[in-house]
């Protein structure tokens, strides 16, 4: 299976529309002439068209460069994500690769073919004075059928995508189309296809006081489903993504409790917890595992005594694959369906009354924890004191989720306060990372002396590690003084 990323842009025009000139645009120089090709596409989703509206399309096609079965993940106008598999690889429905990507998005349920979308394609290249691609351009004869109320339309569309040329190319395109007459579209085709079934289901955007709440954990749960395919294949930054939005979201649900059933919320919590975790065992194997790497090559070669960096890597590349392993059976287990299913009654059903008043008590209450955590954390010079750390950590994690979704009601006092809580919060996990390193260092420095092998570099990097952490106190300081400013607070009180 292959996997690109692209960022296209898509525009109509009315009839008599007529494509402009676009050399001179954004370094384009020439246009290739057009090739032609005949594209038939049949689009799966599930019988509430849950993919459609999560902005993922899961299609079979025929005709053209790439035909076979694709699933695109991300929204039209922005960075979208395709997955390719080859033609013949499956002619009864969706190959079972693509459907693991997909689960998030489906909840587990089959998909359908939803929709047909057969288009002639007039496609050409702009190049730059170097010969260099820069983009593709399409220009579209549609035809469309819901497959399942057997609705059709038809349509001209273009659809331009960056090959080597940049966003600054996609602005001057979309104001040299703008000027003939086009519009830009923002949806996709398939979604065009069904979109007399799509405007049947309710617009549940959340209103009153408790709007800003539903719609920041609506975000996270969107999060999660968005991130869950390039979890799924290991992607770094979607694993760490998708472990956010879950903390986000148990941060959310525990700050603004009082909105929701408290048994199941502190139920969904919990499945969110052991989601988080899974997520946690893959994504904390990546970062130790570049944390000690990068350690070991910091060390002149003549204080690395014995195969230290050969030892790291054995170490943290079998923890990383047992991670992997298990985050892929919890995705394509039922539980995780059912968490997203319940979720999606949290976050979409209806909630308490509660007024403008409310919502900030809870915000000001989870500052005002934070706050009280890491005062005992810092009076705390015992055996206890990186565990209370760890704790004050995450509640200033909790406080920083909860002024968030403030920001667009409180304006940049909020957003101050925000980036200041992070630079605490990252204060604070520098030292976590530190307690943790030194950890896996003396348990790996047991494993090297029961075999025999020299263990000074251990020892030295641990005792690195110490004397990094005995620096953090007074920037914590600081910072937390920092946070506490009127000025960034201010708003918190009316």
């Amino acid at each position: 299976m292959a996997t690109v990323v692209e960022r296209e842009r898509k525009y109509a025009g009315d009839e008599g529309f007529r494509l402009p000139d676009l050399t001179g645009c954004g370094g384009v120089v020439t246009m290739s002439d057009a090739t032609v090709s005949d594209l038939d596409a049949v689009y799966w989703d599930t019988d509430d068209l849950r993919l459609a509206r999560s902005g993922h399309a899961l299609r079979r096609r025929t005709g053209g460069h790439d035909a076979g079965w694709h699933l695109k993940v991300g929204a039209v106008g922005g960075t979208r994500v395709e997955h390719q598999f080859p033609v013949g690889a499956s002619d009864d429905g969706p190959p079972a690769e693509l459907l693991a990507l997909i689960r998030g998005a489906s909840r587990g349920r089959p998909v359908t073919p939803a929709a047909r979308v057969v288009n002639r394609r007039r496609e050409r290249r702009l190049l730059d004075s170097d010969g260099r691609v820069l983009a593709e351009m399409a220009e579209d004869d549609v035809l469309a059928e819901d497959l399942v109320d057997g609705d059709g339309k038809s349509w001209h569309e273009i659809e331009i995508e960056l090959v080597e040329g940049d966003d600054d190319l996609l602005d001057a395109l979309a104001d040299r189309l703008r000027a003939a007459g086009a519009r830009e579209v923002p949806v996709s085709k398939s979604h065009r296809a069904v979109a007399g079934r799509l405007a049947r289901f309710p617009d549940r955007s959340p209103t009153g006081a408790a709007a800003a709440v539903l719609g920041y954990a609506r975000a996270q749960r969107d999060a999660i489903v968005g991130h869950h395919a390039a979890a799924y294949q290991g992607d770094e930054d979607a694993v760490h993504d998708m472990r956010v939005a879950t903390r986000r979201l148990r941060a959310t649900l525990r700050t603004f409790r009082g909105l929701w059933d408290r048994r199941e919320s502190e139920a969904v919590r919990a499945e969110l917890r052991w989601l988080g975790g899974e997520l946690g065992r893959v994504r904390d194997g990546q970062v130790m595992a570049t944390r000690l790497t990068e350690a070991v090559h910091e060390l002149p070669a003549e204080l690395v005594l014995g195969p230290v960096a050969a030892r790291v890597g054995q170490r943290f590349a079998a923890d990383l694959a047992d991670a992997s392993t298990a985050l892929r059976a919890a995705l394509d287990s039922d539980r995780y369906p059912d968490l997203l299913v319940r979720l999606d009654r949290l976050v979409d059903g209806p909630v308490e009354n509660v007024d403008r008043r409310w919502v900030d008590r809870r915000v000001r209450r989870a500052v005002r924890r934070a706050d009280a955590r890491l005062d005992r954390a810092l009076a705390d010079s015992g055996p206890d004191g990186d565990a209370a750390l760890h704790e004050a950590r995450k509640k200033y994690k909790a406080a920083r989720y909860a002024v968030e979704l403030r920001v667009p009601v409180a304006g940049k006092p909020a957003a101050r306060l925000v980036k200041r809580f992070k630079a605490l919060q990252n204060l604070l996990g520098t030292h976590q990372d530190s307690v943790v390193t030194r950890e896996v260092l003396h348990r790996q420095a047991l494993r090297a002396y029961a075999e025999g092998e020299n263990t000074f570099t251990y020892g030295l990097l641990h005792a690195r590690q110490a004397a990094a952490a005995g620096h953090d106190r007074p920037a914590v300081l600081r910072t937390r003084d920092r946070a506490r400013g009127r000025k960034v607070r201010r708003w918190l009180e009316h």
